[in-house]
């Protein structure tokens, strides 16, 4: 078994440069991010993708791998993975300072459209602020919501998780 995270349960540098898509890939569409480094017995995005763009190479203990050739960020993945390891990254059309970061949410309050928020990286830590641009819930998706939130683009790769300040005083 490879060790991809480290003794603080954060991923390896090695883990984290070959999951991010390149700007090439982002230029086209949307694209889903895999950082799931842990060799455990689980496969449902593999059966979410309708495009076959993620795979695992070595049975269903192995670690998902994507191609982000045929992927076109559907978010599928995002509401199937039930570590929330998947997440979805694009660019803003019209603005190339701006992107933004579709992640699963199972947190009370669910932020709503138009919510500013703190965006934060792995470790916790705010890195910015950010915009919620749309909310996604529905009962299909069972209790995982996935928020999209706008940040900087050059923030992409860092930013994991949002923390709301609606009720927070």
């Amino acid at each position: 078994m490879k060790n991809n995270v480290s003794n603080d349960g954060l991923p390896c540098r090695d883990s984290l440069a070959n999951s991010f898509p390149d700007k090439n890939a982002l230029a086209v569409s949307a694209k889903a991010v895999i950082e799931c480094f842990q060799e455990i017995p689980c496969n449902p995005c593999v059966g979410a993708c309708p495009r076959g763009a993620i795979s695992i190479a070595e049975g269903i203990n192995g670690i998902p791998s994507i191609d982000h050739t045929l992927c076109n960020g559907c978010s599928l993945c995002v509401y199937q993975c039930p570590g929330l390891a998947i997440f979805v990254v694009g660019l803003d059309r019209k603005d190339p300072a701006k992107g933004f970061v579709s992640l699963p949410y199972e947190f009370l309050p669910v932020p709503e459209k138009d919510d500013i928020v703190d965006v934060l990286d792995r470790e916790g830590k705010v890195i910015s602020e950010g915009k919620i641009l749309k909310v996604n819930k529905s009962k299909a998706t069972d209790r995982t919501s996935v928020v999209t939130v706008e940040v900087p683009s050059n923030l992409l790769d860092k930013a994991r998780f949002i923390k709301t300040k609606r009720g927070s005083k």
